[in-house]
């Protein structure tokens, strides 16, 4: 057979945990088969498997995609529905060994187009070591008249960003991810909108971001990120991945980050933290409260797959327990309730078994095809807010009007 192809989000913990599972497949099955795992960044993943039709052309057999992507991938019957292999040869467990949350975004018409790979919903991450130090608790009260722990507000959020930020030692109040990707500051977008009580759809399900809540989340995120007495400097070049390595390498106070980035600071080499940090709910507005969002990894199936029997069997082999407790060793997070509460694990990362409470207030983005276009345009507005002096009234305007032509247009 021709070489089996895998399209990978490119984070070495991914790579790596792909690599030995495969490895361990061919040798329980005793099959010799040659793979190739392409990793990519998110835009080429995008690009590769959706927009170039490679998995409905048979150019991948696998690939890593994100809930963001999986109602658009499904439209283009991109990815294999795998409601028969499942009702022939479930996963292991399946579906009671995952939290709901993480089985409904794949659901689309009647169909289940991918099985939970990498999990993690954003948090708030900090350094507990430096919150709880006596002489940081003492100084901060005189300053600030409060009690220092990790902030409940947005304005207690700013105070503290500011309090911890020394440039001198290298260490920031906070840390972003602000490179448009259409991913890190659209997430950060909503999370600033939903803990203001906002919402992106109004009363008719439509997509609306032209409202009083919508100015405020833009107000205060343009305000923080350009913010150079609380933010890390680096922050307008790093993605997710380089700011929770900033973060692992002890250059942050406090990220708002996905769950994974918090957990990789307990496993990597690289780490300058290990045991000195936790997470916890985001801050949020008076009379509001606080929001998560769930955007997970799915292992999909190619349409145009030629070996869809064998990619089937190794995505059972590759979300049993055990497997989804590796890719939590190696760095990533595993999706199976399982690993959340698995002594061991807990032992490494203390704070593992509060996923489940971070999915309690977890939020979905709008399920629509015009989805991954929308996030294009919220992702400008908010890099011109950052960029430029335009009102963010002025800015939101003009970004419902380009989603209401896109939807026009449909």
């Amino acid at each position: 057979m021709a070489k089996f192809r895998i399209a990978v989000r490119k984070f070495s913990p991914f790579e790596s945990t792909l690599q030995k599972l495969w490895d361990a497949f061919c040798l329980k099955n005793n099959i010799e088969i040659d793979v190739e795992m392409i990793p990519m960044e998110l835009h080429d993943l995008y690009e590769e498997t959706i927009t170039k039709k490679g998995l409905k052309k048979g150019k991948w057999d696998i690939a890593h995609i994100n809930t963001d992507w999986i109602f658009d991938a499904a439209n283009e019957k991109a990815v294999l529905d795998l409601t028969s292999f499942i009702s022939q040869n479930p996963p292991q467990n399946y579906p009671d060994g995952w939290h709901k949350s993480l089985l409904h975004l794949q659901q689309i018409k009647n169909g289940t187009f991918g099985l939970p790979f990498h999990d993690g919903p954003e948090c708030l991450i900090f350094r507990k070591d430096l919150f709880e130090n006596p002489t940081e608790k003492e100084n901060f009260k005189k300053q600030f008249g409060y009690e220092l722990f990790p902030p409940k507000t947005w304005e207690q959020f700013t105070q503290i960003s500011t309090f911890f930020n020394r440039p001198e030692s290298n260490l920031y109040g906070c840390v972003f991810a602000n490179y448009p990707d259409g991913h890190n500051m659209v997430f950060d977008f909503c999370l600033q909108l939903w803990t203001r009580g906002g919402s992106l759809l109004d009363n008719n399900n439509q997509i609306n971001i032209n409202h009083n809540q919508a100015v405020e989340a833009l107000d205060y995120y343009r305000t923080i990120v350009s913010n150079a007495d609380a933010v890390h400097p680096g922050s307008k070049n790093f993605g997710s991945v380089e700011a929770g390595m900033a973060f692992a390498e002890g250059q942050a106070a406090m990220a708002i980050n996905w769950f994974g980035f918090a957990s990789m600071c307990e496993v990597i080499d690289e780490s300058k933290v290990k045991g000195k940090v936790d997470i916890t709910e985001l801050p949020f507005n008076a009379d509001c409260k606080t929001a998560s969002l769930n955007v997970y990894w799915l292992y999909t199936i190619g349409t145009g797959s030629k070996n869809q029997q064998l990619a089937y069997d190794f995505l059972r082999f590759a979300t049993t327990a055990e497997s989804d407790k590796l890719l939590t060793t190696e760095g990533g997070i595993g999706c199976r309730k399982s690993t959340w509460n698995d002594a061991e694990i807990n032992k490494t990362i203390p704070y593992y078994h509060k996923l489940e409470m971070l999915h309690e207030n977890a939020l979905t983005l709008p399920q629509t095809p015009i989805w991954p276009k929308v996030t294009e345009f919220i992702d400008q507005m908010v890099l011109k807010a950052i960029e430029t002096e335009i009102p963010s009234r002025i800015l939101l305007e003009i970004t419902q009007h380009n989603i209401e032509k896109l939807i026009q247009n449909v």
